[in-house]
């Protein structure tokens, strides 16, 4: 393993690449005079935690097309890291939010919103899931501990439908650019594991055939 290796491997390192969107926009809280600063980290809190989100799912799917790249296999074994990085923008999000709104975020005129409710659903799913991803819930949840974080698909179904709502249905061009690929990795691993029994059958086949 060569230092450039054990230097990425460092989970604080990961770490540190993970908080890098965040250091502009601390900055920008701290130093700007801008009366509006809040209002601005709103939108990038929220599509940082989209992304991430969307890297967390694309892993699965990604070392079934690519078995022989390490890269997926790597970052798998980091990805609660960046579900819980998901988790912290998304938190950032939504403190901004309500900061910005004051009273008026939990005025039923405003929770009855599209881009609200949906937003409200994605962020109260990633709460339970955050705070069961360290090794102890995994092991106190054991064989439950799956079922529980499979939630996050319909985390990202809400979170793609919050930002396609953004500026009524303005939000759509860019959510579907960044969720597309998500969608389409998503279609393979179906049509991969649907098609699974037919691949063992006819290795079965050719191993009858060669016998």
């Amino acid at each position: 393993m060569n230092s450039i290796t054990r230097f990425l491997n460092n989970p604080y390192v990961f770490w540190a690449i993970l908080s890098i969107p965040a250091i502009p926009m601390l900055a920008d809280l701290m130093t700007s005079d801008n009366s509006r600063i809040i209002h601005g980290l709103v939108h990038p809190t929220g599509e940082f935690a989209a992304r991430f989100l969307i890297i967390t799912l694309m892993i699965t799917p990604l070392m079934i097309l690519l078995p022989q790249w390490r890269g997926p296999r790597w970052l798998m074994r980091r990805r609660r890291y960046i579900g819980v990085a998901a988790f912290g923008y998304a938190a950032a999000h939504t403190v901004f939010y309500l900061i910005d709104k004051g009273a008026i975020a939990m005025s039923s005129a405003e929770l009855g919103k599209t881009l609200i409710w949906t937003g409200w659903l994605a962020f109260l799913i990633f709460v339970p899931l955050a705070i069961t991803s360290t090794d102890s819930w995994v092991r106190r949840l054991g064989t439950s501990w799956k079922p529980l974080q499979r939630w996050v698909y319909a985390a990202a179904a809400l979170t793609l439908l919050h930002w396609a709502v953004l500026h009524n249905w303005g939000g759509s061009v860019p959510a579907l650019i960044h969720f597309g690929p998500l969608i389409a990795l998503e279609t393979y691993r179906i049509w991969w594991i649907l098609n699974r029994p037919r691949r063992a059958q006819s290795a079965r086949t050719a191993r009858q055939i060669t016998a």
